[in-house]
């Protein structure tokens, strides 16, 4: 498989102080040519800092950034085949659908007639046929955002970038959104990098997630690694509403949690570690088997119930699917845990 996107041991400072703070330290990572690769972590992590660098609107401080194994690093966003989609899609107010996305093909030189047929043609790529002589002004959240992918799209780059795409969104267009962004990737055989700090979005889309945290990479993998194989702490309770517990390995590998016995995916040494569970991978055992439980807290959520219980390890959150058979408040139960969501790392 052919890389698209290169980073090799980049670190960037801002300002011109030698003793300042890094934003990015020392990152390493490639992203394949048709996949899409999302950059996860929280404010403040490195992520937009990393796709800047990409765009060449950021130079590095140092190391090397290859396209298609050309030394890129010192070249402007003009020289780079890239295109980028703003979290504030930035259409001009005062042109049409069909100008805004023919700009950057007129701007490049192309015939206006070219340009136009083109346009049309890229619209049509994400659903908007008809709307070319509608102002930004008469289009929703939604249909402005497609405007601003087709505007990215017609310009056909080596790599297609994405700054947060849905935050301005509200979460049921997010979700149309994500899908949609995600088969147009995969029809055309796009080289994605997508930046967010929404996991369930990174989650949905993603070829390969690489999390930052601090400047630094955490962990990279496919999404089902990062959800059920994490390899740090902090990943384990970045990726989803995991709890984390701290709990004890034997020389065997099996880790001790209050009166439950866990058998971690990957092996681990003996000492400290800390057990991640997601709310899902609790099972209710009305029979008190298990970690004893008094349930505290309840809401109801249309399609589950949400449960807090008092446990010797604190008080534990829970996802209850049952609607029928609704547990009373001060109910008292076992939890066990499931094959699924449970993870173990090394204590930090």
């Amino acid at each position: 498989m052919s890389i698209g996107v290169e980073f090799r041991n980049i670190t960037k400072r801002y300002g011109t102080d030698p003793n300042g703070p890094y934003a990015v330290k020392g990152v390493s990572f490639a992203i394949e040519k048709g996949t899409l690769t999302t950059i996860l972590g929280p404010s403040g992590c490195g992520k937009t800092t990393v796709l800047r660098m990409i765009a060449g609107l950021e130079s590095p401080t140092a190391g090397q950034i290859l396209m298609e194994g050309k030394d890129v690093t010192t070249l402007g966003p003009a020289d780079r085949n890239v295109s980028m989609m703003f979290q504030s899609y930035a259409l001009f107010p005062h042109m049409n659908v069909v100008e805004n996305v023919m700009y950057g093909l007129r701007m490049s030189g192309q015939a206006k007639d070219a340009a136009r047929q083109r346009a049309i043609e890229a619209l049509a790529n994400v659903g908007l046929v008809g709307y070319d002589e509608r102002m930004p002004s008469e289009l929703s959240g939604g249909q402005q955002q497609r405007v601003a992918l087709a505007r990215a799209l017609v310009l056909e780059p080596g790599v297609l970038l994405f700054d947060e795409p849905l935050s301005n969104l509200d979460a049921r267009l997010r979700r149309d959104m994500r899908e949609e962004i995600r088969a147009i990737q995969q029809r055309l055989g796009l080289t994605v990098a997508y930046v967010t700090h929404d996991q369930s979005e990174a989650l949905a889309v993603s070829d390969l997630i690489i999390v930052m945290n601090d400047g630094l990479i955490a962990q990279s993998g496919s999404p089902q690694d990062m959800y059920e194989r994490p390899q740090t702490e902090f990943v384990a309770g970045f990726m989803g509403e995991a709890m984390l517990f701290p709990g004890i390995a034997d020389a065997a590998g099996h880790v001790a949690l209050g009166p439950l016995s866990i058998e971690p995916k990957q092996a681990l040494g003996p000492g400290a570690v800390k057990v991640a569970v997601r709310p899902e991978a609790w099972q209710i055992q009305r029979d008190g088997q298990g970690l004893a439980s008094t349930l505290v807290k309840r809401s109801y959520l249309g399609s589950f119930y949400e449960y807090t219980f008092k446990t010797e390890l604190g008080n534990i959150f829970v996802v209850s699917p049952e609607l029928t058979d609704v547990l009373p408040l001060g109910s008292e139960i076992g939890l066990m845990l499931a094959d699924h969501g449970v993870s173990v790392v090394k204590a930090d």
